[in-house]
């Protein structure tokens, strides 16, 4: 635990090769072939990123180590990894064979949050024409048992899995999906509450589920929740959390938005959480968004297209990003309850929201995170 927070950061695994991504995309393809190939769209616009330590392979063990040496280093306590399951692991090498076969795993705790959407192929997408849906986000009873067979049986027994009160964090992206795949809320209830009863039954005091919950749809074919804190209520999550602040806070301006005013805006959603929600709201730290790497590179790039197309975060310096640290630690500072953050991200470089080291910034983000948040 840093200082008495506990800093967690989203971690995407789309930065290895996957057999379902080859199929699609072609043999060894990974979405560092998609920041490798992004362009400036206006003058000043800086693409393409360039990684500091070049495009890795998180797979490999020996490259995550260095990765967890430096989340650790700069104050992160936990990754909680974007998690995927369509009628079977996806993604899930960066996890398995990466991250818990690296030697100093221990030194960072993690958990995951289910990615429970649809898979739209977006990689690269076209203006005005939807991309595929490659899967499906609903699970059958069948696959429900063997997601929570995954989690119990393979990730929660980890000594360095990321838990509350000894009761391991599972994180849910989409309720509507999760709602949709057990045919409405009491068949929701349901599903959950057996999870709890299976994890307790495997020796673990409790089960934490968290909820991540938005005010503004993002991806193709999202809904957001009716009415969420009834929702979370009557599902019986344990609290509630954020992925990024564009699901909160409008981007109104294109080609750019600046990050200061964006903050402000998901600063007030979270007002608004603290106050409504029955239980606890772990907020969010965003660094940056930039989605135009999803996007083909010779198509148009104009207001009015929906996602990846979309506006951007401008002016999301470190300086910046540290400014926003400290506004989320003054909210920690004056709760009783639990002081947990959620960042985004690690390693979201193809919507342009990454911690981890490129070769114009350097280490000045993670920086920044040691800075408000690190041990002294």
């Amino acid at each position: 635990m840093s200082n008495g927070y506990e800093v967690g950061c989203y971690y995407f695994p789309g930065y290895h090769v996957d057999p379902r991504n080859e199929a699609i995309h072609g043999p060894g393809w990974t979405e560092w072939r998609l920041v490798q190939a992004a362009t400036p769209r206006f003058p000043g616009h800086r693409q393409p990123l360039v990684p500091l330590w070049g495009p890795e392979d998180e797979a490999n063990p020996r490259v995550m180590e260095r990765k967890i040496d430096a989340a650790a280093g700069h104050g992160i306590d936990f990754w909680i990894f974007d998690w995927y399951w369509y009628q079977g692991p996806f993604l899930q090498r960066c996890l398995d064979e990466g991250f818990l076969k690296a030697r100093n795993r221990r030194r960072l705790k993690f958990c995951c949050m289910w990615a429970n959407h649809d898979w739209i192929d977006l990689h690269p997408a076209k203006a005005r024409t939807p991309g595929p849906v490659r899967f499906r986000g609903e699970v059958t009873p069948a696959e429900w048992k063997a997601v929570m067979n995954q989690m119990i049986q393979r990730y929660f027994p980890h000594p360095n899995h990321f838990a509350i009160d000894g009761a391991p964090y599972f994180s849910v992206y989409d309720l509507n999906k999760l709602i949709a795949s057990f045919g409405g809320l009491a068949g929701t209830r349901a599903a959950l509450a057996d999870f709890r009863r299976r994890t307790r039954a495997a020796g673990f005091p409790d089960l934490h589920l968290n909820a991540v919950v938005w005010a503004a749809t993002l991806l193709p074919g999202e809904s957001k929740p009716a009415d969420p804190v009834k929702l979370v209520q009557a599902l019986g999550f344990d609290s509630v959390t954020s992925y990024v602040w564009v699901h909160h806070a409008a981007l109104p301006d294109f080609p750019g938005n600046p990050y200061d005013t964006v903050r402000d805006a998901y600063l007030k959603y979270a007002d608004w959480a603290e106050a409504k929600l029955t239980v606890p709201y772990f907020p969010n730290v965003t660094m940056g968004w930039d989605s135009t790497p999803r996007t083909v590179q010779t198509d148009v790039w104009e207001a009015g297209l929906s996602y990846p197309h979309g506006p951007r975060i401008q002016g999301n310096t470190p300086a910046a990003f540290r400014r926003a640290l400290r506004a989320v630690r003054e909210r920690l500072d004056r709760r009783a309850g639990p002081r947990i953050l959620t960042l985004n991200a690690w390693n979201e470089w193809t919507e342009g929201s990454y911690l981890e080291p490129d070769t114009v910034q350097g280490l000045k983000y993670l920086e920044a995170i040691r800075s408000v948040f690190g041990r002294k």
